[in-house]
């Protein structure tokens, strides 16, 4: 079992790594690749995936293509369809787990209450609900997509109905013939509507603001295809190769000539008018902002869905509740049996910045109260050795969070190897200096981009609308960005030498 035991059964870990979805287990394969052994995998629940467990509502799948959505250490030739859905991203993740040998290091049903940098020590002290430990280095891999966000609506608590969030799906609750209300018109709400839509025999859709949706290119991938990347494993690198440099030129438009983008407006346009041949609801389909602002959405059976006549779109949001009417901001008012949220997630104010305590005594929560910022994505000041991977702007808006992740890796790999190289009982704190000339820098670049110009409100922006979210850049210049620790930019603790000479002792008592 990874870890050893010292100090009366205390338990003391190298690097203790937090959730596994993605982050998690890209973290944990390469701590294993830098010869760290001695770290733990804690997980809250019983198995892995992250995001790709949890959402498992009808419809799921990713808006990436397969081979891109993937690692580059982990090619899988045979992907089933072009764009992959859950099960088989899921699938992916067991067998990414298994075939490097990271069940061993693996804690289920842990979750982390509460993290406690001890400057004596120089370590983290972790409570989690299955016991605590200790770690020299914490990895928090709890991704941005993790907490489900419910809005505040009035009445809800007393709807007789069925309710729940699109990441909290209730497939025991049989959705054939009900009157079903889905609040939310984003990314998990288009691949819901059609898959619900057949089933119900009412469904009102409340959208807020619509999204611009271009038709999805999927396709299953054929036998022949996946023969050759078996057979000739250079031909996946280069499919993925091919998929990642498209998006490469895609990203100046996002980020530097929002105006180019009319192109793609037209495009979606179109999509929408081939299944949407009502001028009303066309009119309310069609956005008031620049696309790219919010998220591109991909859909090729969203909009014929909308077309259907058991299909009403409300265009305002829910407001309230009555008993079981649910009311539309204009007052469009349906009786339901279930509501469905497709609302979102705890973006620009992760939960787990409340559990985390850093060497002044104050929360990841309360240090970041301005708005998150991280020193290259990846550590905050006052949290010596503490690490998050997808932290603050390292989001994409149209390519692979994969390609992040693996710089992230890449980061965390080095900052690993600085340590051993300080040697002793060390730790590197990010200089507030350091974290703030980065954050200026990535806000400067942000000024330009569709996200911060385009005219829409989006989860990338937090409450005093900075966009705290996305990667103002190409995936290859974070990459660059990330391929090395450099020690000016933190500050380097050192333990007492009588402290860490009572705890090599006592761990060469426990060995």
């Amino acid at each position: 079992m990874a870890g050893h035991e010292h100090e009366q059964g205390h338990e003391h870990v190298r690097v203790a790594v937090i959730g596994s979805g993605f982050g998690g287990l890209g973290a944990a394969v390469r701590l294993r690749r830098e010869g760290v052994t001695d770290f733990v995998v804690l997980e809250r629940a019983s198995s892995v995936g992250g995001t790709w467990r949890d959402n498992n509502y009808p419809g799921c799948a990713c808006d990436v293509p397969s081979h891109l959505y993937s690692f580059s250490f982990a090619p899988n030739p045979d992907w089933p369809r072009s764009f992959s859905g859950q099960r088989h991203i899921r699938a992916y993740l067991e067998h990414v787990t298994d075939a490097f040998g990271l069940r061993p290091h693996i804690r289920f049903d842990s979750e982390v209450k509460r993290m406690v940098w001890d400057g004596e020590r120089l370590r983290w002290e972790i409570e989690t609900s299955s016991g605590s430990l200790s770690a020299d280095v914490v990895v928090s891999a709890t991704g941005p997509l993790s907490e489900p966000r419910l809005p505040d609506v009035p009445g809800l608590d007393t709807f007789p109905g069925k309710v729940f969030h699109s990441a909290r799906w209730d497939h025991d609750y049989d959705l054939r013939g009900k009157r079903v209300a889905m609040v939310g018109t984003g990314a998990s709400a288009i691949q819901i509507v059609p898959s619900i839509q057949p089933l119900v025999s009412r469904l009102t859709l409340f959208q807020r603001t619509p999204a611009w949706v271009l038709p999805r290119v999927d396709r299953p991938i054929s036998g022949a295809e996946r023969a050759l990347h078996r057979a000739l494993p250079v031909t996946t690198k280069l499919r993925r190769g091919l998929l990642w440099g498209i998006r490469e030129l895609q990203v100046q438009a996002f980020t530097k000539h929002p105006g180019e983008l009319g192109f793609v407006e037209q495009l979606a346009k179109r999509n929408m008018g081939r299944a949407i041949k009502d001028p009303a609801l066309r009119a309310r389909l069609t956005p008031d902002y620049r696309v790219g602002c919010k998220r591109i959405l991909l859909s090729s059976t969203y909009y014929p869905a909308l077309a259907q006549p058991n299909v009403d779109v409300v265009a305002s949001g829910l407001s309230e509740i009555r008993g079981s009417t649910v009311v539309g901001a204009d007052g469009t008012e349906a009786e339901v049996d279930a509501i469905v949220f497709g609302t979102g997630f705890h973006v620009t104010d992760m939960p787990i910045a409340e559990r985390v305590v850093g060497a002044e005594g104050k929360t990841l929560a309360e240090s970041w109260a301005g708005g998150m910022q991280a020193l290259r994505g990846a550590t905050a000041a006052g949290f010596p050795n503490w690490m998050t991977i997808i932290g603050p702007n390292t989001g994409l808006g149209n390519s692979s969070m994969i390609l992040m992740i693996e710089s992230q890796l890449n980061y965390l790999a080095d900052y690993v190897r600085q340590l051993d190289v300080l040697g002793g009982r060390v730790a590197l704190d990010a200089r507030p200096g350091a974290v703030r000339a980065w954050n200026h820098r990535v806000q400067e670049r942000m000024k330009r981009t569709v996200w911060n110009t385009g005219g829409c409100t989006s989860w990338y922006l937090d409450e005093s609308g900075r966009n705290t979210t996305i990667w103002p850049g190409t995936t290859s210049e974070f990459r660059r960005e990330t391929r090395r620790v450099d020690l000016a930019e933190y500050a380097v603790l050192r333990g007492a030498p009588a402290a860490a000479e009572d705890d090599r002792e006592n761990a060469e008592v426990a060995a």
